[in-house]
């Protein structure tokens, strides 16, 4: 009867993180798409907890699903937040997805994504994920300069891929610190507040020098 107890061990034990895993994986789909299309949801601390959670995880890929689901989410939210820009260029009343895009791209940032994007091309498009408010400045500069929407796909898709590894080594990084799951989401968390908040900080530092 040992191989019973053991089996019923076993099943315990895996269980919870079946579960996980079930609930995880299309919350942080959707958690991450919707943050796309509507700038508030903090996604990468988003990504970097769950990627706490994964390392934690003895079930294999784990990692890699969180990098999955992350990229595949945020380049899917990016193309239909793009698209729907598009569509209120076009449009001679505009549109509300559009009026958003451009209540959160102030001048200076606009004129700065706008020097960049003529320089540099689809290399900016890859930097504005990664610095903290500055892929939605990049995106209305995309769309002022009438780039087709594969274009921006093509550049967006190596945008995210860079934007899900830079949030879930974060999370790794608080997972391997720390033995229990939760201090490594509070720690990463708090990496990731630490991250958008210094850029900010450092220009006020800078103007009022």
């Amino acid at each position: 009867m040992s191989w019973i107890t053991e089996a019923v061990s076993a099943t315990a034990t895996t269980s919870p993180e079946s579960t996980q895993q079930a609930i995880g994986y299309p919350s942080l789909f959707l958690l991450v798409l919707f943050g796309a299309l509507v700038p508030v949801i903090p996604t990468g601390a988003l990504v970097s907890s769950a990627a706490v959670v994964a390392f934690h995880q003895t079930a294999p890929f784990a990692l890699a699903l969180v990098f999955v689901t992350a990229s595949l989410a945020a380049f899917l939210g990016d193309v239909a937040l793009y698209w729907l820009g598009r569509r209120g260029m076009g449009s001679k009343n505009g549109s509300r997805w559009l009026e958003a895009i451009r209540a959160r791209a102030p001048e200076e940032r606009l004129e700065q994504a706008q020097a960049k994007l003529a320089d540099h091309g689809v290399a900016v498009l890859v930097l504005s994920r990664l610095v903290p408010a500055g892929r939605i400045p990049v995106m209305l500069a995309c769309l002022m300069a009438e780039w087709p929407i594969r274009r921006f796909a093509r550049g967006n898709a190596p945008a995210c891929l860079a934007w899900a590894v830079t949030y879930q080594l974060i999370g790794i990084l608080g997972g391997s610190l720390f033995p229990e799951p939760w201090e490594g989401v509070v720690a990463a968390v708090a990496l990731t507040v630490v991250i958008s908040v210094v850029p900010s900080l450092w220009k006020r530092v800078r103007a009022a020098g």
